[in-house]
């Protein structure tokens, strides 16, 4: 089906389901240009919390949807493509979130937003790459800290909190391979630009060193999706080096279309997040397919370290 089309048609199903369309940063051009409100995990909670939709298309993965279901519990969430699943979240389980809270009776569990519902419930805390530092700094200095499941962002917030942390061996497997990049020869290649990077690199904790040790460190910025938006537009500098998943590019380009961005690696590509279509957000929106609904005993247990999460920004 035409693009054309399928936009005119969209916002017609829009309109008489009284819908909103939210898409991560992430997601393809044609997704983004139609969305409501683009964002990352933080944002896009915020908004799925106060939208006075009936219905929310969640245009990203489905942990994400599931965070959109236990906000509003009373709103009929959609997700396009059931298959738009996320390796972070898979790479821990509810089974092992209990053994590992065993081990450690009394510590405070701290979760990236990039979990399943029934980790959240099992949880204290839940952050975003936006808030983590805050919510960690929030946390009696006497209490053990499990954070989980992204072993690069824990790595980070130790490095800038100074608090030490019990961090779960995961990581996304995008954001992971950024940590084999040969920054020196990216520097060569672009002189000018200042170096744009997401807490979940592999190479977040050394970036962060170099950017206080190292000649011209302070192009190396770190920032959550929506912080590199925000510094991206405000900066002086003309030119940037992205390393995050090239999809946050067509965003950058339109809110600052005067100057020029370049991943850090073509092949920094979420599978995941592009397996929503323009054609399948249609289809969600037609037919009321896919609908994500968390069940409620765990949604009710998830609410408050999603809460917790939302009031620390």
């Amino acid at each position: 089906m035409e693009k054309d089309f399928l936009y005119k048609e969209i916002i017609k199903l829009k309109d008489e389901k009284n819908a909103v369309i939210l898409a991560h940063n992430y997601q393809v051009p044609e997704v983004q240009d139609i969305a409501d409100f683009l964002g990352d995990s933080l944002g896009l909670s915020i908004e799925a919390g106060k939208t006075s939709a009936d219905v929310i298309v969640f245009c990203g993965v489905h942990f994400m949807a599931e965070t959109a279901s236990i906000i509003s519990p009373k709103k009929k969430v959609l997700i396009p493509d059931l298959e738009a699943g996320c390796s972070l979240a898979s790479s821990i389980n509810i089974k092992q979130l209990k053994e590992w809270k065993v081990k450690h009776p009394g510590a405070i569990v701290v979760s990236y937003v990039n979990t399943t519902a029934d980790v959240k419930a099992e949880s204290d805390y839940c952050v975003t790459s936006s808030n983590a530092v805050k919510v960690v700094n929030s946390i009696p200095a006497d209490k053990e800290i499990l954070f989980l499941p992204d072993k690069y962002l824990g790595n980070y917030i130790e490095m800038v909190t100074g608090r030490k942390m019990i961090i779960w061996d995961g990581a996304c497997h995008v954001h992971e391979k950024i940590g084999n990049v040969v920054f020196k020869d990216i520097q060569v290649k672009y002189p000018d630009a200042e170096f744009l990077i997401h807490p979940e690199c592999g190479c977040s904790t050394s970036c962060l060193v170099r950017s206080q040790t190292e000649p011209h460190g302070d192009r190396m910025k770190i920032f959550s999706t929506e912080g590199m938006l925000r510094y991206a537009k405000s900066s002086e500098s003309k030119s940037f080096v992205v390393a995050t998943e090239i999809g946050i590019l067509h965003r950058m380009k339109k809110i600052a279309p005067e100057k020029s961005f370049y991943p850090v690696s073509e092949k920094s590509v979420c599978e995941y997040m592009k397996t929503i279509t323009l054609e399948k957000l249609y289809y969600s929106l037609l037919y009321d397919q896919f609908e994500v609904k968390v069940p409620e005993e765990i949604a009710i247990r998830a609410s408050t370290p999603i809460q917790r999460m939302l009031e620390i920004v």
